[in-house]
């Protein structure tokens, strides 16, 4: 009998590179990977269609479908991970100089409030930066992947045929998250890469963006795919890392940068498996429930397959 095929999506960069191109492969199964671009568009149909038999997805948004009973099960596998202090604007025209500032202003947030970008930036201007994020009106550009989700009070819709960057530029909109410096637009925090790398020195915040989900019925009718899905995406993440540690990867993307900092600061830049991991999923968990986006915590054995939870690669 031949390999069960699977249809699954998942943006291409280094550390999924060598499973998309079949350099590694599962005992079992076979990915038929699709590309989807903008990569958001697939998080969309995945929650609300479940378009696809595995999925990259930004993590909370997952945690937010799991919360709504969206019939999706994540495996501890990290794909995206970042530095989000550039993900905070404010307009030119705008007379914020300190975070602290936002406090009483409408402040834009580049698409939906539960983009995970959306919740790093928040968490930043929280923990560091001391601002009560109560005391700020978040004003979305567009509405959420999870349909059915019910926003805080403090949360309105941006409203009006002009974008959000166009509102920035004009300066009605005077500050923003999820966005980096444009032309009509400053960082709020200077020097905001060296300060993701600090964050990460000092107090080991090391943001994740996306994972990995399997629909359940999948995952029902085939329980071994979610431990060999995971060994094959953390077989082809360590020899991403393997040659990134070597030198070997000479023209550096963004995503490389971030990747080679962290190598500076930890062995592993991208440890796969809920153990390496669990600081910074329970803080963000933490700031889902503190933001208004979930009103529980749900705990790790609820948002992972069975099989994964003990599992590090």
């Amino acid at each position: 009998m031949g390999k069960r095929i699977l249809s699954a999506v998942s943006r291409t960069q280094g550390n999924n590179r060598a499973l998309k191109a079949g350099d590694i492969r599962l005992p079992d199964f076979q990915l038929d990977f699709e590309d989807v671009n903008p990569l958001p568009k697939a998080f969309r149909r995945m929650v609300r269609e479940g378009a696809y038999d595995i999925s990259e997805m930004a993590l909370t948004t997952y945690v937010t479908a799991k919360a709504y009973g969206a019939a999706l099960t994540a495996i501890p596998v990290f794909l995206v991970r970042g530095f989000h202090h550039q993900a905070i604007v404010a307009s030119q025209k705008s007379d914020i100089s300190t975070p602290k500032e936002l406090e009483g202003r409408r402040v834009g947030v580049k698409r939906g409030y539960t983009v995970t970008t959306g919740v790093w930036a928040r968490a930043i201007l929280a923990e560091e930066c001391g601002v009560d994020l109560g005391k700020v009106t978040w004003v979305r550009s567009d509405d959420e992947h999870v349909p059915d989700w019910r926003p805080p009070a403090n949360v309105e819709d941006l409203g009006g045929q002009e974008s959000l960057e166009e509102r920035l530029v004009r300066g009605d909109i005077p500050a923003a998250v999820g966005l980096t410096a444009d032309d009509g637009t400053r960082p709020l925090i200077a020097d905001a890469f060296q300060a993701g790398v600090s964050a990460l020195t000092s107090r080991g915040f090391y943001p994740i963006n996306h994972l990995v989900v399997i629909r359940d019925d999948i995952l029902d009718a085939a329980p071994d795919l979610a431990g060999q899905l995971f060994d094959a995406f953390a077989a082809s993440k360590r020899a991403y890392v393997e040659d990134l540690r070597a030198g070997r990867i000479s023209d550096l993307t963004a995503v490389d940068r971030v990747h080679h900092a962290a190598l500076e600061v930890m062995d592993d830049p991208l440890p796969y498996g809920i153990a390496p991991n669990l600081a910074v999923l329970e803080n963000l968990m933490r700031h889902a429930v503190s933001q208004g986006i979930i009103d529980a915590p749900i705990p790790m054995e609820g948002l992972f397959a069975p099989t994964t939870l003990d599992r590090v690669g």
